[in-house]
């Protein structure tokens, strides 16, 4: 309806006819000015909104990052602290509460006419000293064999034995040979017994010795610096350019063992994959380039010894693990790494490897998200807790078989994992079609969902592993000692370094004494036939 023309049927004088003319167009073009003010607020609501929107998303994973870094940061049980790590800070906190016991204990005994009675300390049972070592007795009489009361003989009823741990710290003392010599008259002929062999003919090093200054330097992660300091307390010069020596000859001598500890490993069907940053040294510049410490590890779920091999690369290259595995073949667990991507892919062999994919990984998305969602909310994501339930139930079921043998592993899992798996990706697929794209949720969702194959892949048999775990195990001791020796030297010294702890890190897992081990072996090696070299290997039996 067009008010101007009904205004023309009404019966009104010009003057108020124009007046009132006037005041609707003006009513008109206020209301057509009106609805273009709201057309522009609404579109202006609307992009509002989507910005809003982005800002969500981009505020949800820069808390989710916060978050993550705080936990590297401050976090005691964080899963990215390792065990080693953990207890340096438990053990500070235990520290400082005896210190502080103490400190009051000695306030206590510090007053005169004190007669507080002092709580008795809470303690666990205390563990029985090992059986193995070597007992020093000391006896402890009573002054008389009289009573002080009657003056009565004494008869013995028992004895009240207690017992302390104790250590000499490294004791160095020296091993004289002596050979007679013996001349024969007649003949005019000297005779003696022959020069015992040596890992380093003529050296004044023993094999105790060349043990200790090996497993302090690349188990225990000390310097040779150290290692010099703590010989100069008994005054014993050992020079760092002594020790480097024997520490390079021995390294060749034990390579041969290397070499064969590879090959055995290579025999497996499966194996583990990881790698960690090195720094080395650049010669020339005073800087550091950066190289990487490949391990490979063997499957703990199939018979046979446990075995570790360090491979030092002075890249990331997925080539480095291409010339390592050469022609092997089998199932590879590693993380999703691109380097590790070609040798599932690799079509010019026949066959290529194939991949298992780490459920730790996928599992630390979910837990990384769910921490995240305590700053500042102070609640968590319950879509990342279901998942972390549901994985939870993979690794009760993997730890019910543990003990089993892989048929029966099998069975267990055909029973129950994949009926877990089929509910837990149905899940994935459910909750990521209701995920906004983009965010920290989405992306630990399609973790997993992108790796399913590889990491379902476990269940159909009863010997693949759930996890990359164990070889993650064998690289942590390392990332923490590099905080001491700080970076390699060389790209030799980096590969002899790996070579080395190839060696200690298996006897680790085969439950040897590593030094034990390392001395008993360098009394060897001299004299024993290459036929028989696996017997030295650190799962082998020797004569």
């Amino acid at each position: 309806m067009n008010p101007l023309a009904q205004l023309d049927n009404l019966d009104l004088d010009p003057v108020a006819k124009s007046q009132v003319a006037g005041m609707i167009r003006a009513l008109l073009n206020q209301t057509a000015h009106d609805a273009e003010l709201l057309h522009l607020k609404d579109a202006q609501i609307q992009a509002k909104d989507a910005a809003i929107q982005a800002k969500d998303l981009k505020i949800e994973a820069l808390t989710h990052e916060l978050a993550h870094i705080r936990r590297i940061r401050f976090g005691v049980k964080s899963e990215t602290l390792s065990p080693l790590q953990r207890d340096v800070f438990e053990e500070t906190l235990d520290t400082d509460l005896a210190a502080i016991e103490a400190e009051v204990e000695q306030l206590q005994d510090g007053r005169p006419g004190d007669t507080v009675v002092k709580p008795k300390r809470p303690r666990a049972g205390r563990q029985p000293l090992p059986d193995h070592l070597p007992r020093v007795e000391h006896r402890h009489e009573p002054a008389s064999c009289t009573c002080d009361r009657c003056g009565k003989d004494l008869v013995k009823i028992g004895e009240d034995i207690t017992e302390q741990l104790d250590v000499e710290p490294a004791k160095f003392f020296v091993h004289r040979h002596i050979r007679p010599q013996y001349a024969c008259r007649a003949c005019e002929t000297v005779t003696a017994a022959p020069i015992p062999p040596a890992v380093i003919d003529g050296g004044m090093a023993a094999v105790g010795l060349l043990a200790w200054v090996m497993v302090s330097k690349y188990q225990d992660h000390l310097p040779l610096y150290r290692l010099e300091q703590i010989a100069a307390r008994d005054n014993v010069i050992l020079s760092r350019s002594t020790l480097a020596d024997w520490v390079g000859r021995v390294g060749v001598a034990l390579q041969p063992l290397v070499d064969r500890l590879t090959w055995h490993l290579l025999q497996g069907n499966t194996l583990h994959a990881d790698e960690t940053p090195v720094a080395q040294l650049d010669p020339g510049s005073g800087k550091t380039c950066k190289a990487y410490l490949w391990a490979y590890r063997s499957n703990d779920l199939q018979p046979g010894p446990r075995m570790i091999v360090f491979d030092y690369q002075n890249g990331r290259s997925g080539e480095h693990a291409r010339q390592f595995l050469g022609a092997w073949k089998g199932h590879l667990m590693v993380d999703d790494y691109a380097g590790y991507k070609a040798l599932f892919t690799d079509t010019g062999n026949s066959g290529a490897c194939i991949e298992l994919a780490c459920f730790a990984h996928a599992r630390r998305k979910f837990f990384d998200l769910h921490q995240a969602n305590q700053y500042p909310q102070g609640h968590k994501s319950p879509m990342a807790w279901e998942a972390l339930q549901r994985i939870s139930v993979l690794y009760a079921i993997e730890a019910e078989g543990k003990s089993l043998d892989s048929a029966a592993r099998q069975q267990l899992r055909v029973e129950k994992s994949q009926p877990q798996l089929h509910a837990f990706h149905d899940w994935l697929v459910q909750t990521r079609t209701g995920t906004a794209p983009g965010g920290a949720s989405a992306k630990a969702l399609d973790y997993s969902l992108k790796r399913w194959p590889a990491l379902v892949r476990y269940a159909e048999t009863g010997h693949l592993p759930i996890d990359n775990n164990p070889v993650e195990n064998c690289i942590r001791p390392i990332a923490v000692g590099k905080k001491n020796w700080l970076f390699v030297g060389s790209e030799r010294a980096g590969q002899r370094a790996a070579a080395i702890q190839t060696l200690l890190g298996t006897a680790k897992l085969n439950g040897l004494n590593p030094a034990a081990w390392l001395k008993d072996t360098l009394e060897k090696l001299p004299t024993w036939p290459n036929s028989r070299i696996d017997e030295l290997l650190p799962f082998g039996k020797s004569d």
